[in-house]
């Protein structure tokens, strides 16, 4: 039976380790989330943003938005892609090859249906993160008209510097933007808090 105090530092160790995790996480997964409703809510309003847009069609596109988003993830994810997995493994080429196990001879099908998903999620990987850091640096040009032609080197120089980093790993990532993220996160939502009663 270990000592007290052993015990006691390793709960510790335990718990800084979950919050780095926790935190790491907020960066490399909930980053993308947070921030791609930006780019989306901006091309949605823009058809009908040149008469002015109305209070009623934010309320309608922010609702469509947290069905999609809650919809997605309950159905999509929860209910059918955590219980589809080839012995742990996910992944688009991971269920084709779980797929083509049983399959007698449609293997050319599903091998074409695994490559266009594969080049969906290559596509996707792509252009995620430029519309994700364009959109969030955009948001200097509201502040002031001046930094609208900085808006495009700034992004540029964040890319530059994601992917130098995520050559050291997924964790060096985590490390990097997490905290960015959080505080992203937090000051998005306190002001959303401050403001949330103004039309009503």
């Amino acid at each position: 039976m270990g000592h007290p105090a052993e015990h006691s530092a390793a709960e510790k160790t335990k718990g800084h380790g979950l919050f780095a995790l926790a935190l790491g996480s907020v960066g490399v997964v909930y980053g993308d989330i947070g921030t791609s409703p930006l780019y989306a809510f901006r091309e949605a309003l823009k058809p009908v943003a040149h008469d002015g847009v109305t209070q009623m069609e934010i309320i309608s596109l922010i609702s469509l938005m947290i069905w999609t988003l809650t919809i997605i993830v309950t159905f999509k994810y929860v209910l059918f892609l955590l219980r589809a997995d080839n012995d742990g493994e996910g992944g688009t080429l991971s269920l084709l090859a779980l797929m083509t196990k049983g399959a007698c001879g449609h293997r050319a099908v599903l091998m074409l249906l695994g490559l266009i998903g594969a080049a969906l999620f290559l596509g996707d990987a792509m252009i995620t993160p430029a519309l994700s850091v364009l959109s969030a640096v955009e948001g200097l040009k509201y502040v002031s008209p001046h930094f609208e032609s900085a808006v495009l080197p700034i992004s540029i120089a964040i890319l530059v510097a994601l992917f130098a980093i995520q050559s050291k790993g997924t964790g060096m990532v985590a490390k990097f933007f997490g905290p960015i993220t959080a505080v992203w996160f937090l000051v998005m939502g306190g002001i959303g808090l401050v403001h949330i009663f103004d039309d009503l």
